[in-house]
C-alpha cells in the first residue's frame, strides 16, 4: 500500500479531535459497526482491534455457544495468516490442513470433502488475496453434515460469490482493516454475522468476558438476577479479552468506507491490466476473476527453479519492485515453526500446490492510485526474466 490515508481521513479524525470527545470505545465505535453491516449486508457487526483478534474470537465465540460439542477439528487452507491457525489452536481445536488452489489461492474443495468427518466441527475458509474461495458444491456439503463455516475475508472486502458480497456466507465472518488492506483503521478487524447469539458473545468476549457488553437489556436484567451475589456492572460470563478499538479509528474506518467500492473498481481493473500484460509462457496468470476484488498481485513462477527463483527476486530487488514471497502468509503454513508438535508427521508431498507456492509464489503491492504505467513498467521488468530462462534452457 502506498497511500491508504488521504486529506478527508485526516480531516475528519481532526475535527473530531477539537471537540475533545471520549477517545476509548463509544459512539464512532457504534456507527461504524452500522455502516459496515450494512454496506456488508449483515445484521451485526462488531469492531475489534485487528483481523487477528476477529478470527481469535470468532472460534471463541462458536466454542462458547457450543460447550457440549465432541467435535474437536477444524479444517483450515495451508496458505493463510498465522492468526487463523492459531485462533484454532488457542480454544483448544485440531487443524485440518488442505492444499490450495492456483486459480483462486483457495482451499482444494476435494480435499475438503475428503477430509470431512464426525469430528469436523467448522471449516475456516480463507479467501486469499481477493480471490473468493467459494463454490455451491461447499455450501451444500457444510448444510448437510452441520459444519460450521468461518470466512476469513481480511484480504477480500467487497469479493462476491454468486454476486453477494462475501462474509455473507458463513454463520461468522471476519475482516482486517490493517494498513495494507482495502481499507484502513490504522489497526482493527470487524467481526459480523447474522446471528444474535453470535453478536452477543462475540461482543461480550471482545471485552473481558462482561456481561453489561452484550448489548441484550432482556438478557443482562435475567442474569443479574441470577448472579444476585456480583456487583451488576461487573459480571464476567466467560474468559474472554479486552480487544476493543476506539473512536479514532472508528472515525478514520466511516471516512475510508465512503470510498471503499470505488477503490475497489480501480484495484479490479489494475489486476486486469497486470494480468494482461504479463508473460503467460513464465508466470502463472489464469486466475478464476468472477467475482474477485485485488488485494495484490499474485506472482507464481510456472517453472520449478530456485536458479530462476534467485534471479527473478534479485531483478525485482535491483529494479525497486517490493515483494514478499509465499503470497499470504508467508506460503505454507505447515513448515512454520510454532506447528512443530502438530505437522511434523505430515507429507508435504501431499500439498503440492501450496508448495509451488511456498518456493516460487509472491505477492506485489496493488493500490487504487496506481496508474498503468507503473503497472506496464513492472510487467515489462518481470517479463524480461523470460530471456534469462531461456538462456538456462
Amino acid at each position: 500500500m502506498y497511500d491508504n490515508f488521504n486529506d478527508k481521513d485526516f480531516k475528519s479524525l481532526i475535527d473530531f479531535l477539537k471537540k475533545k470527545p471520549i477517545l476509548t470505545q463509544n459512539k464512532k465505535v457504534k456507527n461504524f459497526e452500522k455502516e459496515w453491516s450494512k454496506w456488508l449486508g449483515v445484521k451485526y457487526s462488531v469492531f475489534v482491534n485487528s483481523g487477528s483478534s476477529a478470527n481469535l474470537l470468532s472460534v471463541a465465540t462458536l466454542a462458547a455457544l457450543n460447550p457440549k460439542s465432541k467435535k474437536k477439528e477444524i479444517i483450515v487452507p495451508s496458505l493463510t495468516w498465522i492468526s487463523d491457525i492459531v485462533s484454532v489452536i488457542k480454544n483448544n481445536f485440531k487443524p485440518v490442513f488442505v492444499d490450495i488452489n492456483y486459480e483462486n489461492l483457495s482451499m482444494n474443495m476435494n480435499e475438503v470433502k475428503r477430509k470431512i468427518n464426525k469430528n469436523t466441527f467448522a471449516i475456516f475458509l480463507t479467501h486469499a488475496q481477493g480471490f473468493n474461495g467459494l463454490n455451491s458444491e461447499l455450501l451444500k456439503i457444510i448444510k448437510k453434515n452441520k459444519i460450521f463455516l468461518i470466512e476469513d475475508v481480511c484480504e477480500s472486502h467487497g469479493a462476491t460469490f454468486q454476486n453477494k458480497k462475501l462474509g455473507n456466507f458463513g454463520i461468522i465472518s471476519n475482516f482486517s482493516f490493517y494498513y495494507a488492506h482495502h481499507m484502513s483503521t490504522i489497526e482493527g478487524g470487524m467481526i459480523c454475522t447474522n446471528n444474535k447469539k453470535i453478536y452477543e458473545i462475540s461482543r461480550m468476549l471482545r471485552a473481558h468476558g462482561m456481561l453489561r457488553e452484550a448489548n441484550n437489556k432482556v438478557l443482562e436484567k435475567k442474569l443479574q438476577k441470577k448472579f444476585n451475589y456480583l456487583s451488576p456492572k461487573f459480571i464476567f460470563m466467560y474468559p474472554g479479552y479486552n480487544m476493543r478499538s476506539n473512536e479514532i479509528s472508528a472515525v478514520i474506518g466511516l471516512s475510508q468506507i465512503k470510498r471503499l467500492d470505488k477503490n475497489n473498481l480501480k484495484r479490479i481493473k489494475n489486476f486486469e491490466y497486470f494480468l494482461k500484460n504479463l508473460s503467460e509462457k513464465t508466470f502463472i496468470t489464469k486466475f478464476q476473476l468472477e467475482g474477485s476484488c485485488n488485494y495484490a498481485f499474485p506472482l507464481i513462477l510456472k517453472k520449478k527453479s530456485i536458479k530462476l527463483r534467485d534471479k527473478l527476486e534479485n531483478l525485482m530487488i535491483k529494479s525497486g519492485i517490493e515483494f514478499r514471497r509465499g503470497n499470504a502468509g508467508g506460503g505454507n503454513q505447515i513448515r512454520q515453526p510454532y506447528l512443530e508438535d502438530i505437522t511434523k508427521k505430515l507429507d508435504l508431498r501431499k500439498f503440492p500446490v501450496v508448495e509451488h507456492i511456498h518456493n516460487y509464489g509472491y505477492y506485489i503491492g496493488n493500490y487504487p492510485t496506481l496508474k498503468k504505467f507503473k503497472i506496464l513498467k513492472i510487467c515489462k521488468i518481470l517479463n524480461s526474466l523470460e530471456k534469462i530462462k531461456k538462456s538456462e534452457e
